[in-house]
């Protein structure tokens, strides 16, 4: 429910969901559902613009992840790996550095969120290609954010193609949240081509 509140545009409600998951699971909780949703509270923290309370969440994200064992899980939490964990709080260090202004804790935000993002990617196996195509996606915005759209117009060709052959409304959208950021640096031929094929992959899949 937090996810769906989320992608709705409802996130003033998506923590208040996670807490209250944490609070009717609190005697169950075991560390791989803890990480998942603390994880999912960094990145719903960033959306906020609360940067400090998302860095908390995701170290916390991280102290649980270590204790997980994967004998002790329950089989439904079998998807939440390390790739998982790494591209959720590379996500919130993307949206964290989109509220700062241009400096050094942006920079560090950038590279952070390409750092995880880039290790979520890695450790995809290939027939996880929403997933992948998700990550790709992640790493066009994280290189947008330091104004480096070759390398967002390099990652955004690898989730294009990957779209010919998954159909997801919820990567559709994200893209959609792409073209909307690339709209201030539109400024120059390689900035208005990317701008321009996302756009038409927007028409046809519309």
């Amino acid at each position: 429910m937090a996810r769906q509140m989320s992608h709705l545009g409802h996130v003033d409600d998506a923590p208040d969901l996670v807490a209250l998951a944490q609070y009717g699971a609190r005697r169950h909780l075991s560390p791989a559902t803890t990480s998942m949703l603390v994880a999912l509270e960094a990145r719903f923290q960033a959306i906020l613009g609360r940067i400090d309370d998302s860095e908390a969440a995701a170290d916390r994200a991280l102290a649980a992840f270590d204790r997980v064992n994967p004998a002790d899980e329950d089989p439904h939490m079998a998807f939440f790996d390390a790739a998982e964990l790494q591209a959720t709080l590379g996500m919130a260090h993307q949206i964290a550095a989109r509220h700062l202004d241009k400096g050094t804790a942006r920079t560090r935000h950038v590279r952070l969120s390409a750092d995880l993002v880039g290790a979520a990617l890695a450790a995809r196996p290939d027939h996880r290609r929403r997933s992948r195509a998700f990550e790709h996606l992640g790493l066009a915005r994280t290189h947008l954010a330091a104004d480096d759209v070759d390398g967002a117009a390099e990652e955004t060709t690898h989730c294009l193609q990957m779209l010919g052959t998954v159909r997801s409304r919820r990567v559709t959208d994200r893209l959609g949240e792409l073209y909307a950021e690339a709209e201030p640096v539109a400024e120059t031929a390689p900035e208005r081509e990317l701008r321009e094929r996302i756009h038409n992959h927007l028409a046809a899949a519309g």
